[in-house]
């Protein structure tokens, strides 16, 4: 995406990208911009902003929260209880990367770091993140070793969605190939350049936003972040995980409610990075790869359930959803089946994954 400075001189100055959005930009300003976007996770938002609050340092910096259209009074408690706290209300959910987008349009820092409600941060972990970002003016995106409540690591690198990563096993391709498939399976002591990090906690530099543009608001939920690095790399940025620098996160607690409809959306996303980055052919021998593992998944725990007589719980839970899955894709990958709101303005994939 391009973009145009529309005054050059003075505090701040606007960038204006294509789609018309604009950024307030200025020197000398906030060092750091937490973007943090909410949707029913009141208890995990509180206490991430309570996190933000402890960790203040020798820097400066903002928080803005994006609500949206949350029904369990996230909005009331963020207003009753923090203070300094910019806080956007949407009336509807609009999916992250359009939210996210909201909310970085109002940040002033020149870093921004885009942070999950279910995460906690420390003083430590943000001060490492600006100085590696002030020392290594290539670093377009840094992210973070993300951690389980009982301090396990999570996986926090990702590499590019490609026919292997996405019809194998991806946890046998991080055991076999390291070097090319990095993950959670290899301790590291230094930064890495990798493809992508997880949006969880990941810190942005504003000059390549300027450059690259905003998040691409196609995407509902899942890869948006992914396709942000793709972007990046292709504009000469690096990404780098930095596995020094350590969040909490608890992981995927904003859609653990409704994890069928999430699967769905996570999908949904996969093709559409694929559409958009890799082809109509390699969208469409993906879909048919992932479409004849459902199946199998399907008849497989189907078998196990009927053997069992349907009495552990973990594999009956496996089945309901594969089926779930089976069968969204068999009604033709409909809108209503995910977590987006009727008549959400992106880039459909029924009918666009191969035949273009």
């Amino acid at each position: 995406m391009c973009c145009n400075i529309r005054r050059k001189v003075g505090w701040p100055v606007e960038v204006l990208f294509h789609n018309g959005a604009t950024h307030r930009v200025g020197e000398g300003g906030i060092d750091l911009s937490i973007v943090i976007v909410n949707w029913n996770s009141k208890e995990f938002l509180l206490r991430c902003l309570e996190s933000i609050a402890q960790a203040q340092g020798p820097f400066s910096m903002e928080t803005i929260v994006i609500d949206n259209g949350s029904s369990d009074g996230s909005v009331n408690a963020v207003k009753g209880r923090i203070l300094g706290c910019h806080l956007i209300e949407n009336q509807e959910n609009l999916g992250f990367a359009k939210a996210t987008n909201q909310g970085m349009r109002e940040a002033q820092g020149r870093y921004i770091l885009l942070l999950n409600p279910d995460t906690m941060v420390s003083r430590e972990a943000l001060e490492k993140l600006i100085a590696f970002m002030d020392k290594t003016p290539e670093a377009g995106i840094a992210g973070v070793q993300l951690l389980n409540g009982d301090g396990s690591k999570q996986n926090s690198i990702a590499n590019f969605p490609s026919l292997t990563t996405e019809l194998l096993n991806k946890r046998l391709l991080r055991w076999l190939f390291p070097e090319r498939f990095p993950g959670k399976e290899r301790d590291y002591s230094n930064p890495i350049e990798v493809d992508s990090v997880i949006g969880a906690a990941m810190m942005v530099r504003r000059r390549a936003i300027e450059e690259v543009g905003d998040l691409d608001e196609d995407y509902f939920l899942f890869l948006e972040e992914t396709d942000w690095c793709y972007r990046m790399k292709k504009k000469g940025w690096k990404i780098f995980h930095l596995p020094q620098v350590e969040i909490c996160h608890f992981q995927g607690k904003s859609v653990a409610t409704d994890k069928k409809r999430a699967k769905v959306e996570y999908y949904r996303s996969r093709y559409l990075f694929f559409k958009k980055n890799r082809g109509p052919l390699s969208c469409f021998v993906l879909r048919g790869g992932l479409v004849a593992r459902l199946a199998f998944e399907v008849i497989g725990t189907g078998l196990l359930s009927f053997l069992t007589f349907f009495t552990r719980r973990e594999w009956t839970r496996r089945l309901s959803l594969f089926a779930y899955l089976m069968a969204w894709h068999l009604k033709g990958c409909p809108e209503g089946m995910g977590l987006r709101p009727k008549g959400f303005r992106g880039e459909g994939i029924v009918g666009k994954l191969g035949g273009e």
